[in-house]
């Protein structure tokens, strides 16, 4: 009984963790259309793809932020992305940048998807 009024109190607070979070996917989303836009990644249907990913990424952190769950679902699937790409790109080319940023990356997958966390969004 403690616990349902426990989280009904909680419902709608964000923690912060989840601030940091979208601070981190908002700066790799203009880092990656900057590169978008100069061509980084051709000319072709890669570079609308990602700019379009990049546009979804930027409207779910600010649901995030807003403590939507729609939100939450296209951030935590960006940070899992973003980190399947970084662990590819550092198998690939064996640049330990890639890895730092892919593990980063997966450990804030794993902070979205505990209950906690989950619990609080509207």
């Amino acid at each position: 009984m403690s616990d349902e009024r426990d989280l009904a109190g909680k419902k709608g607070q964000m923690l912060p963790g989840i601030a940091g979070i979208c601070m981190f996917m908002i700066f790799m989303t203009m880092l990656n259309v900057y590169a978008g836009l100069h061509g980084a990644f051709g000319q072709g249907t890669a570079k609308y793809g990602i700019l379009a990913l990049c546009t979804l990424l930027a409207v779910g952190i600010f649901g995030l932020l807003r403590l939507k769950k729609w939100g939450w679902a296209l951030v935590s699937a960006g940070c899992l992305l973003l980190s399947m790409g970084d662990f590819f790109l550092f198998e690939k080319i064996h640049a330990g940048f890639f890895l730092v940023r892919g593990m980063f990356s997966l450990l804030f997958f794993l902070y979205l998807v505990r209950t906690e966390v989950r619990d609080r969004l509207r």
